[in-house]
């Protein structure tokens, strides 16, 4: 475990306002007698070696890490423990766009066609709406081409730049249906990426949840309840808080919950996306 006195958390660089974003909980933190500090990771497979290796006590996780982490844990013989999440993560649902002129009206007009999405261990963007769409009848690579943007592998799509890029190849007439997580649609009309009245959602996935914090059965708990319970006490209202909820992009934290992970769950059962990742792992932390 790591030897800090303080908590030591673990997230991952996908964008430089992470630093800001967890220098300022680690000033807020610090105020209210929690000593704090963070470690950034260039990739999440990094961060769950270090978080099973014991060199941070917590994880701030991708819906993929949390997976991993839960896993290479069982094979220990260990527990893995999603304690809190943004109200940003709950109930989230990908969608499969096509172009509004398109003839495509159902997910079984896709056999034959090619459909674009994001990077290949994104969640939202490939994991789960190709999950869906197997379960619909449709074996991607038999049923339709894949055409995947893999954009900052490691980093479990939060960039969303391949999902940006999947939607232009469906503008462009490069493909013939789009996976984007569902609010990203909206956002991309909104920046432009996609012009107004341009692509309209042929399917929805059901809904799942996002990322979480998350610990392994050998965290201080201490500080791990109060870390908590300073967590859900952060109001949207207050002046210092806001800022920096922005930029995370929530309102409020909640209770970790862990049942909204089925689906990537059995994408990866599918798909074997992190076999040799936990074989290769797990024997190394024992």
């Amino acid at each position: 475990m790591a030897t800090s006195s303080a908590l030591v958390m673990g997230a991952v660089a996908y964008d430089p306002k992470v630093v800001t974003i967890w220098d300022g909980f680690q000033k807020y933190f610090g105020a209210r007698g929690l000593a704090f500090d963070y470690v950034l990771f260039s990739n999440y497979e990094k961060q769950v070696e270090a978080h099973v290796l014991g060199q941070i006590h917590v994880a701030w996780n991708s819906p993929l890490a949390w997976l991993e982490a839960e896993r290479v844990a069982n094979r220990l013989g260990r527990r893995a423990e999603a304690i809190c999440m943004r109200d940003t993560d709950i109930d989230l649902t990908s969608v499969a766009v096509v172009r509004s002129e398109s003839m495509i009206r159902s997910t079984g007009d896709l056999k034959g066609k090619t459909v674009a999405v994001g990077a290949s261990d994104s969640p939202q963007a490939k994991l789960i709406p190709l999950n869906f769409l197997a379960e619909c009848g449709l074996t991607p690579e038999r049923d339709f081409r894949v055409l995947v943007f893999d954009k900052l592998v490691g980093k479990h799509g939060d960039h969303i730049g391949g999902e940006r890029d999947a939607v232009r190849a469906l503008l462009r007439g490069e493909a013939d249906a789009a996976c984007v997580l569902d609010r990203n649609h909206p956002a991309f009309v909104r920046e432009g990426t996609i012009p107004s009245g341009a692509t309209r959602i042929l399917a929805q996935t059901p809904v799942f949840d996002h990322c979480n914090f998350t610990i392994l059965d050998d965290a201080p708990g201490q500080q791990i309840a109060q870390f908590r319970d300073l967590l859900l006490s952060m109001s949207y209202a207050d002046a210092e808080v806001r800022p920096l909820f922005d930029l995370e992009g929530l309102k409020r934290w909640v209770p970790g919950r862990t049942q909204g992970y089925a689906q990537l769950s059995a994408a990866l059962n599918r798909f074997g996306t992190i076999d040799a990742f936990v074989d290769n792992l797990a024997p190394r932390c024992k």
